[in-house]
């Protein structure tokens, strides 16, 4: 019988990579972006996702009428 074993991947996710590079770079002073759009892959994903809530919540209202 064949001996299946399930691995997992594990590691960081790519937002909280290119974060800690952006992070990185910025303190070096490679780059002068301001602070917002080095720290958009943290707080990026979640205003994306208040959007489309917020998106649906206005486009439902209007069809509701």
């Amino acid at each position: 019988m064949a001996n299946l074993q399930k691995t997992s991947s594990g590691g960081f996710p790519f937002l909280a990579i290119l974060s800690l590079i952006f992070i990185t770079l910025k303190l070096c002073s490679v780059i002068s972006w301001s602070w917002w759009w080095v720290l958009v892959p943290i707080w990026g994903p979640a205003a994306i996702v208040i959007a489309i809530i917020l998106f649906s919540l206005i486009i439902g209202g209007i069809l509701h009428r």
